[in-house]
């Protein structure tokens, strides 16, 4: 069973994510790639906490499904209940920042856009949401000028930077708060810039935030 987990070693309570909060299409380029139309609001969906998985395990694909799209995202440790709240009340909210995997069967999704249905079946299968160890957030980050890459089999195929966020970061989450109510334990992934791709049985994938904040590796099983 997943559990959320600090690079420092400090216990994390709770430890488990009630639910995990996700935007789509927050990079104009990772829009253009799969020729969606760029969203004028953020495009929010959920997934569900048994989604959630350690990074670090072996990746298992669902098999006769088609295709699974790796999407390299950051990732929010909700630390203090969020509801209505506006951009400045968000930093003191965020007790983590990590790395995640917003897995996506692409096959699947696009066969439900076409019939206007939800998106929830190829995107909050049991285990679409690889999460790194958290930093726990003693000290605050320029929310706007980070950076994260993604290397599929040592070749780099995602770099994101979080000021080409379509909604920003701390806008994003209070805009979040405004339809759904954050509660400490709950993750928010912000978006994959373009690069994303098919997985297979055996690569690699590494994830690094800023040069050396964090890197994790894992492997599809």
């Amino acid at each position: 069973m997943y559990r959320h987990r600090f690079t420092c070693g400090t216990a994390c309570e709770p430890a488990v994510p009630g639910k995990i909060v996700c935007v789509g299409r927050n990079y104009a380029a990772h829009a253009a790639e799969l020729d969606n139309p760029v969203p004028e609001e953020p495009l929010l969906f959920i997934k569900p906490a048994t989604a959630a998985v350690d990074i670090e395990d072996p990746i298992h694909l669902p098999v006769g499904r088609g295709d699974c799209h790796f999407e390299g995202e950051l990732a929010l440790l909700i630390g203090r209940q969020l509801s209505g709240a506006n951009s400045a009340d968000v930093p003191a909210a965020i007790a983590g920042l990590g790395l995640a995997l917003d897995l996506t069967l692409r096959d699947l999704q696009t066969e439900l856009k076409r019939a206007g249905h939800p998106w929830e079946k190829a995107k909050g299968f049991d285990g679409a949401c690889p999460v790194s160890p958290f930093l726990k957030l003693d000290w605050l980050p320029d929310w706007d000028n980070l950076s994260f890459s993604l290397w599929l089999n040592d070749a780099l195929r995602q770099r994101g930077k979080t000021g080409h966020m379509l909604t920003p970061m701390l806008d994003l989450v209070a805009y979040i708060s405004g339809y759904f109510t954050l509660m400490p334990g709950d993750l928010v992934l912000t978006g994959t810039p373009a690069g994303v791709g098919t997985l297979h049985s055996g690569d690699r994938l590494a994830m690094q935030l800023e040069e050396d904040w964090l890197r994790i590796q894992t492997h599809v099983a």
